[in-house]
């Protein structure tokens, strides 16, 4: 109210004066604010283009020999909008690994494997265990051979047809012993190499969660500040359509006392 007795009281040489200083001042005002918004467009944009480069080097992870497997969030973390990969990044040879444990987690597949290596143990110490007999049952059968050795050359039938069935038993057992030497010695080059691609793996696996943890760290910090940058600037298009009605009626008033003239 003083302000307007104040204007009221002034010459109108004097009012157009503070009119136009009035006027100047907040076009002023007008244009730094346009220049902060202009700063704050190519920030929010700048935002958007790494945030995109960060999901364009995941997709590119396929192109160095990675291969795209699902993958659970690491340490019980809670992701306030979740990676549209939702993956994790391993070799090709541990992703076959995984393939032949079947579907579902890593934790779930990796106790797969697990339990695959002990069933193939479980297997190598019975066919051992089964080799043992065998042994036994042929030593059994050279000691028969040893007393036989001793007896007289003659017409004893029942000893050559015992001889016969001997050396028919031994061929049988050599054939079924080199036989489970064999399976032995394979399931015991599968149970190393897949160690080996277990150990591989856990390394890539260490890896690609470290890295992923990377990602959704630098996303989670993208996209706290592109809400920043988009609030602020709603907040500044908000003052600048403020300031736009103040100047135009500041400019009404202008013409209306240029009219009173």
């Amino acid at each position: 109210m003083e302000y307007f007795h104040t204007w009221c009281c002034m010459s109108p040489k004097s009012m157009r004066c503070s009119f136009l200083l009035s006027s100047f001042l907040c076009g002023q005002a007008l244009e730094r604010q346009k220049e902060y918004f202009d700063c704050i467009r190519n920030e929010r944009d700048e935002l958007r283009d790494e945030l995109a480069d960060i999901k364009g080097k995941s997709k590119a992870g396929e192109k160095h020999g990675l291969v795209v497997v699902p993958g659970s969030i690491p340490n019980g973390e809670v992701e306030e909008e979740p990676l549209s990969s939702g993956i994790t990044l391993v070799s090709q040879e541990a992703a076959q690994v995984l393939k032949s444990a079947g579907d579902g987690p890593l934790d779930v597949r990796l106790l797969k494997l697990a339990e695959e290596k002990e069933e193939l143990l479980f297997q190598i110490r019975k066919l051992k265990h089964q080799l043992e007999e065998e042994r036994q049952k042929h030593a059994k059968v050279d000691g028969v051979f040893t007393d036989g050795e001793k007896m007289e050359n003659g017409t004893d039938l029942s000893f050559i047809e015992m001889q016969r069935d001997a050396n028919r038993q031994i061929s049988e057992y050599k054939f079924k012993l080199s036989k489970a030497e064999q399976e032995i010695t394979t399931m015991e080059l599968n149970i190393t190499r897949l160690e080996a691609q277990m150990a591989r793996y856990k390394v890539a696996a260490d890896n690609s969660e470290k890295v992923e943890d990377e990602l959704k760290a630098e996303k989670r910090k993208l996209q706290r500040e592109l809400r920043t940058a988009l609030d602020k600037l709603e907040e500044m298009e908000m003052t600048n359509s403020h300031l736009v009605k103040r100047l135009e009626k500041m400019k009404a008033n202008r013409n209306a006392l240029l009219a009173q003239q």
